[in-house]
């Protein structure tokens, strides 16, 4: 896959295997993986896996996965956003996940309009869906930001997440 995207401040590109140390060091932040549900990345092999799981899984089975993201004129790994399909719920989904030195400065939401774009306008999509657990207020609030509606509350593995929705105007 060699498609990127341009925003007036990020690029954001599909993940090499380049990305594995930049993005296993942004994961050892506990702050960072507090509110995803997965408990963070427990070692660097993991890592490994599941970036090499999005570039010959994600990449290749449904031509679009969540990009590398990279702040212009840094040209370094910062985080990742972007579009994931999730095959056991039938659903598109909006992620997103950045070193802290770079929260509070919109990229999330920049990086989020981004893959919105790309995803009904490029991929044809119908409607994506976004889940954030409702303690994650700055997530909720970048959800808000893009348009995305609140449908209801979701329960997996004992954490409850609240399900977002966007669908494509017409």
């Amino acid at each position: 896959m060699n498609i990127q995207i341009e925003t007036p401040r990020l690029l954001l590109r599909p993940f090499t295997l380049n990305d594995i140390k930049a993005s296993y060091e942004m994961n050892l932040d506990q702050e960072i993986s507090k509110y995803t549900g997965d408990g963070g990345v427990i070692g660097y092999e993991e890592m490994e896996k599941r970036i090499k799981d999005v570039i010959s899984g994600d990449y290749k089975k449904y031509g679009y996965g969540r990009f590398a993201v990279e702040l212009k004129g840094v040209d370094a790994f910062i985080g990742f956003a972007g579009l994931k399909y999730l095959p056991e719920y039938g659903v598109t989904d909006l992620g997103y996940r950045f070193k802290k030195k770079y929260w509070g400065q919109g990229i999330a939401t920049e990086a989020g309009k981004a893959s919105i774009e790309y995803g009904f306008d490029c991929l044809n999509l119908s409607e994506l869906k976004a889940y954030a657990m409702r303690e994650n207020k700055a997530s909720v609030h970048v959800l808000s930001k893009l348009g995305f509606i609140y449908e209801m509350d979701l329960t997996e593995d004992d954490l409850t997440y609240q399900q977002f929705a966007l669908t494509r105007i017409a």
